[in-house]
């Protein structure tokens, strides 16, 4: 998206990035695999690296990001607006906070949340969100909210509805939509040992507990398609525990795990699948789903997926349940392959529905927001003067 956005004429921009990760090759914890993306991420657009002074880096801990080049970098150019897209239990999210409030630098930032709730279930962390966010969101001149379900999470939190903003979260649609168009349905299906003519289910995600993989392959044995197969493109920790519970379903000779699937592979996997599944317990909103429905694939997500709120249309583009419930899961799985003719105008409706949540539409959201932030940055001076 930083290239759609430096291609704006009247947009001069710079992204700061506090880790390459996901961008260097790296061993992935998740994927439990060396992962090196093969598509470019940083070509196209301005961008430094800043030093991570933490002694145990990593973007999952507060201390993980230290990077406080952010405060120099802040304070020596005149910036419009600085938008902060860390997490803010990170050390650099509030050295870039206060540089900014010092300088008098509108200030726009972020979250994907739609709940309270954290992904560990740990009580003491909602208590802490609930009397904590109200204040800290408060302090962004606007709030930038991917989905419409952090919009009413933001609402909830009593966030003057002018100071929130929604940037949907999109992907490279023109990208998927290019490489979906070479893929040979039948040779992929050939690879993985499927008959063309099968119904495939897909889960494409890390394999780990909060993805709720087990769910899917329960439903899976419940749903007792004889023509369907199971595909996972993932890896993770919890794989040769899935691979042992196939077995015990006996369902192991209708599933297949394809292991670490890097992204330019992405296209044809989506595209040999009938119908993908994501049965998150926890899923802020869950960029496969718009990968999957640019290639023409309805999807199964659970009621903790944030993407189903504005991508996912009840019996058009795919179909919502609650998380953790197999039974329904399975359900769903019964109904939505007894017909190969309904799926695919499914995919269809959920090309169009990806038509319009797309990177022109967040483009235009950005520089719209950082008018939004700059008009209610002047506004709050305004109210400050006696």
């Amino acid at each position: 998206m930083w290239r759609r956005l430096s291609e704006r004429p009247q947009v001069e921009m710079l992204v700061a990035y506090c880790s390459l990760e996901g961008a260097e090759s790296h061993v992935d914890p998740g994927f439990g695999v060396e992962v090196a993306w093969d598509v470019p991420l940083l070509d196209g657009y301005p961008w430094v690296k800043l030093k991570n002074l933490s002694p145990r880096p990593g973007s999952s801990k507060f201390f993980g990001l230290v990077n406080p080049g952010v405060w120099k970098l802040i304070r020596a150019n005149r910036f419009d607006a600085v938008a902060v897209f860390t997490g803010y239990m990170c050390v650099t999210f509030w050295i870039a906070l206060l540089a900014a409030k010092i300088c008098g630098i509108p200030l726009l930032y972020g979250t994907d949340a739609t709940t309270l709730h954290s992904r560990d279930g740990r009580e003491w962390k909602t208590r802490l969100k609930t009397h904590l966010w109200p204040w800290l969101f408060r302090r962004a001149d606007l709030v930038i909210a991917p989905s419409s379900g952090t919009v009413e999470l933001m609402r909830s939190l009593n966030v003057p509805e002018d100071r929130i903003a929604l940037l949907p979260y999109v992907v490279d649609n023109s990208w998927w939509t290019e490489n979906a168009r070479s893929v040979d349905r039948k040779a992929v299906r050939k690879t993985w040992g499927i008959p063309s003519d099968a119904s495939v289910v897909l889960f494409c995600a890390k394999l780990q507990p909060w993805k709720r993989p087990q769910d899917l392959l329960r439903a899976f044995a419940r749903a007792d398609i004889p023509s369907a197969y199971l595909v996972f493109a993932g890896d993770g920790p919890m794989r040769k525990q899935l691979e042992r519970d196939a077995e015990e379903l006996c369902v192991h000779k209708r599933v297949r795990f394809l292991g670490f699937i890097n992204q330019s592979a992405l296209p044809q996997v989506y595209c040999s699948s009938d119908l993908m599944v994501l049965p998150s317990g926890y899923e802020p909103f869950g960029v496969v789903v718009n990968e999957a429905m640019v290639c023409g694939c309805p999807v199964i997500v659970s009621d903790q997926v944030g993407a189903h709120f504005d991508l996912v249309r009840e019996n058009e583009t795919g179909f919502v349940y609650p998380a953790g419930d197999v039974e329904a899961l399975g359900s769903i799985l019964r109904r939505a392959l007894e017909c190969h003719d309904r799926l695919r105008r499914m995919g269809q409706l959920a090309r169009e529905r990806m038509s319009q949540w797309c990177p022109e539409l967040y483009v235009e959201s950005l520089v719209d927001a950082v008018y939004r932030a700059k008009a209610a940055y002047k506004s709050q001076l305004g109210e400050a003067i006696p």
